[in-house]
């Protein structure tokens, strides 16, 4: 955005700059020109050609936003592969697409039933409290703790889905029969709100995602609860 207002000032000035002195000219043309004043009319003439039919500042102003965008793409390489890297997870679950809610895993953890999981489906408008936040909250958010390096799988059972959380800088695609990674490190407590990012059916705009991040105490407490 830095780069794109300093790109916009200036096309919007040479522009401006332009279309006025075009519209000067035309004024000056249309009035009775006397002698003394073709000298000056002839500086605009030479002035607005050469901001308006110039070869060597319309190379400029090409190359300039092609070295910015090689600048640009440098950090964001390096930015990308950072995001691709996969530390040693501590907690590792995953979620699982379906029309129209999510369900969660954690094979980390046993309980008398096999592993954690559980369903999380969108609340209605009538299980709404006064001021709650239609289609995103759930019934079962999923609770991940702070300061943890986590690993998501994620994968669908039907149809094409995307586990988004914008606040966590995270979407990755739900696809049937393939399992896609991602990695999660929540640095303070809250509750990020998210949606499935792909058309997967009429209910599309129906399954929410929330993550509650609490601290590890916390975390270890919800976890055994799930799994007694």
């Amino acid at each position: 955005m830095f780069y794109l207002i300093i790109i916009l000032t200036f096309v919007l000035w040479a522009l401006f700059t332009i279309l006025f002195e075009y519209s000067f000219l035309i004024r000056r043309r249309s009035d009775d020109l006397s002698s003394s004043h073709l000298l000056s009319l002839r500086e605009d003439l030479f002035r607005t050609r050469l901001l308006a039919h110039h070869t060597r500042l319309e190379i400029v102003w090409t190359f300039i936003p092609s070295l910015i965008l090689v600048i640009m793409a440098i950090p964001s390489f390096a930015l990308l592969y950072s995001m691709d890297e996969v530390f040693l997870p501590q907690i590792t679950f995953k979620a699982i697409g379906h029309q129209w809610f999510w369900s969660y895993e954690f094979s980390d953890y046993f309980s008398s039933l096999g592993d954690v999981s559980f369903d999380s489906n969108m609340l209605f408008e009538p299980e709404l409290n006064t001021g709650e936040y239609r289609l995103l909250l759930v019934d079962n958010p999923i609770v991940l703790p702070v300061d943890t390096n986590i690993r998501v799988l994620i994968t669908s059972m039907d149809v094409l889905h995307s586990w988004a959380v914008p606040s966590l800088g995270i979407k990755v695609d739900a696809c049937p029969g393939r399992l896609n990674q991602a990695s999660l490190f929540i640095k303070r407590q809250g509750v990020f709100y998210g949606q499935c990012s792909e058309l997967c059916g009429v209910n599309h705009g129906f399954m929410p995602i929330m993550v509650k991040a609490v601290s590890k105490d916390l975390y270890n407490s919800w976890i055994i609860s799930k799994v007694s």
